[in-house]
């Protein structure tokens, strides 16, 4: 049978739910427009930053998009957050477990004890409920989802250079994924993680204390392999997609490094 070139495609969330939290801005805040550009029946953005999350998902659309909030490190909000959803939506499809934080630690042998358990009860403790609850809707509706977290190359390399408790932290997302993809393959639940490299987003420019993103992504740009281009939110977005469509059907427990090289040099 011959396909008219006027056929529409079909896009790749068709009628999906998903939650993306740490959603306002950054990876976050491209995934929720990609997902939703890809027919995604509602993306609902998580976070804090309640002014900028509104805006986010009002820039989206409301048919399409909306905003709660929700402070990971909580596990109550992290709860109410996915039952209001299913309750809203009728089920959930997507979790993208991506709200985190850094913190300005010096190096192992001055850290910040104190510092370091609010990085862990986000990073950490946050992802761990956000896949909790997110895996528990899943197989109380019977939806063979996909859960997506937000991990670091920096979790596959050492640093003399501080972050200490965020690389720590970091290595604890790719524990999550890999016994998390042993347990919740038997409902036919997916759980996959995305390892960006060096990405010019405002946590990060923060971090460096960095305020020219161009200045900061041509610095990043010195520690990879992959030249021509630099990395930007949008590259992760698009690695985010293919984990939570099903175009990566028969992938779980997966660390899909998006770091132009940088792991090879």
């Amino acid at each position: 049978m011959e396909v008219s070139l006027s056929t529409p495609m079909s896009k790749k969330l068709e009628g999906k739910v998903a939650i993306i939290t740490g959603g306002a801005s950054g990876i976050g805040e491209a995934t929720a427009r990609l997902f939703a550009k890809e027919g995604a029946h509602m993306v609902v953005i998580a976070d804090i930053q309640d002014q900028l999350g509104q805006s986010v998902a009002s820039s989206i659309g409301a048919h399409h998009c909306t905003y709660i909030h929700c402070d990971v490190s909580d596990e109550n909000q992290v709860k109410s957050m996915v039952e209001s959803t299913v309750k809203s939506y009728g089920h959930l499809d997507i979790m993208f477990s991506n709200a985190g934080i850094a913190n300005s630690s010096p190096n192992l042998l001055e850290l910040d004890l104190s510092s370091m358990d609010r990085l862990f009860a986000v990073n950490v403790r946050g992802m761990a409920a956000c896949v909790k609850y997110a895996a528990r809707a899943m197989v109380e509706s019977g939806v063979k989802g996909s859960i997506v977290c937000t991990a670091s190359v920096a979790a596959k390399k050492g640093s003399s250079d501080g972050m200490q408790d965020y690389i720590m932290s970091k290595n604890a997302v790719l524990g999550l994924v890999r016994s998390g993809s042993c347990e919740l393959g038997k409902y036919g639940i997916r759980i996959n993680c995305v390892l960006p490299g060096g990405v010019a987003t405002p946590i990060a420019m923060q971090y460096f204390g960095m305020t020219n993103k161009e200045q900061l992504e041509e610095e990043f740009s010195r520690h990879c392999s992959l030249k021509g281009l630099v990395l930007k939110v949008n590259h992760v977005a698009d690695a985010v997609l293919y984990l939570a469509s099903d175009q990566s059907a028969f992938v779980t427990g997966h660390d899909l490094v998006v770091d132009g090289g940088m792991l090879c040099l």
